[in-house]
């Protein structure tokens, strides 16, 4: 018999703020962190704003001086949202305090690219001296992208599924979905789930821009524009972010805080072309139908909140808004909608994790954060984006979805319980 998840524990890292309570607060006064970039050199790069990760000690999260010298920063992220969500929830695994058997909990972490930095310092090592004697030991175990799924299952016991999933900007939304199903169909008790990424490094920015996929808009406050017909492209960020998934009745025998339950998955591809997105939205909007149908949506009763993945890039948004009208029809325009990426930017392998934390949040309390900058929206885009300004609703169902490069779409779905 197919099994109850619910989410017990929450935790984040993001220019928005680096607990889920100020990441929470910031998004519904539209606080945008998006910055100009200070941690490095950027004045010769194309593009010189980021969301990046600032006020950051790593220790405050459980990781000792020796694990964080050695790590990239993708890695160190992931500990620091894995541990906050962990201590939220209280599950253990550990010898002292055990309420989850080891064997029955498992980690589903995702990072998109990995550790970038990692890659960047040591081939540098390379050039300079091709006989490759100067190139670290620890480079594979520390670039690899799924070191930061290995390195909190060794931190919390976690001997169960350990997975990490790299699908571009969904990676960790299929995370998450991944890890509910497995629960859902028995195969564990809880899981770790989430994302994390440090993308916006002098050679990713270079990379993206080149693409054509990231805004030159020099104005960091006004350059995520989600939805606005002004829009010219994503801003990139890093970040991490993290939600313990939870057997029902595991989590209610220990007497666990429960945020939502995970109710619909869907996983589907454009099978189009590696950038740009199936532009009549059928394949996405297949994805969202799974989800919904597993999430047992009512037109009739339910009031539904979506999580957009609303880069700010022309192709995506008009793409997404045709997405919704193709799942709902004409019920699309009641449908409450936002792209949190205007404040906290594109978190590439986190982004989902950080907003499947917004979609929980905004249902269980009743608010829709808003899409800050929607001042000037595309004619194009003209459902309900939820501009400036949050708004209270006693939502129902709340969806997050992401939309990769290379076509693959995920969407996870939630209900209050």
């Amino acid at each position: 018999m197919d099994k109850r998840v619910v989410v017990t524990g929450l935790g984040v890292i993001s220019c928005v703020g680096n607990d889920v309570n100020t990441f929470w607060n910031n998004l519904l006064n539209g606080v945008c962190g998006i910055d100009v970039i200070t941690e490095f050199p950027a004045e010769e790069l194309p593009v010189k704003i980021a969301g990046k990760i600032r006020n950051f000690d790593p220790e405050q999260y459980g990781m000792d001086k020796p694990f964080i010298r050695k790590q990239d920063d993708f890695s160190i992220y992931a500990m620091a949202s894995a541990w906050q969500a962990v201590n939220d929830s209280g599950i253990c695994a550990g010898e002292e305090g055990r309420n989850v058997d080891p064997m029955r909990f498992g980690v589903y972490f995702s990072s998109g690219v990995g550790g970038f930095d990692t890659i960047v310092r040591e081939v540098t090592k390379l050039n300079e001296d091709p006989s490759g004697q100067w190139i670290s030991p620890l480079f594979i175990p520390t670039m690899i992208s799924n070191m930061a799924a290995g390195n909190v299952a060794v931190k919390f016991n976690a001997e169960g599924p350990c997975m990490s999933i790299a699908t571009a900007c969904a990676s960790s939304t299929h995370a998450i979905g991944e890890a509910f199903h497995a629960i859902k169909h028995g195969y564990a008790d809880a899981i770790i789930a989430g994302g994390s990424e440090k993308a916006a490094v002098p050679i990713g920015i270079a990379g993206f821009a080149n693409a054509r996929a990231i805004t030159k808009e020099p104005d960091p406050k006004h350059a995520c524009l989600p939805f606005n017909a002004d829009r010219a492209g994503f801003v990139m960020a890093d970040g991490s972010a993290c939600l313990i998934l939870e057997e029902y009745e595991h989590a209610k025998a220990r007497g666990a805080k429960i945020y939502a339950e995970i109710v619909g998955y869907g996983n589907s591809c454009d099978a189009y072309h590696a950038t740009a997105p199936r532009p009549d939205g059928t394949t996405q909007a297949r994805c969202i139908n799974i989800a919904l149908d597993e999430a047992g949506f009512d037109r009739s009763k339910d009031n539904v909140y979506i999580n957009a993945h609303g880069t700010g890039t022309h192709l995506n948004d008009v793409t997404e808004t045709q997405t919704y009208k193709n799942v709902f029809g004409d019920f699309a325009h009641k449908v409450h909608i936002s792209s949190t990426k205007s404040m906290h930017g594109h978190m590439f392998g986190a982004t989902g994790a950080a907003e499947a934390i917004a979609a929980v949040l905004a249902l269980r309390d009743g608010i829709v954060p808003p899409t800050i900058n929607l001042d000037n929206p595309d004619p194009e885009c003209d459902l309900d984006y939820t501009p400036n300004k949050p708004v209270k609703s006693d939502i129902t169902l709340a969806l997050s979805d992401s939309f990769g490069f290379g076509g693959h779409n995920a969407c996870i779905a939630f209900r209050k319980i």
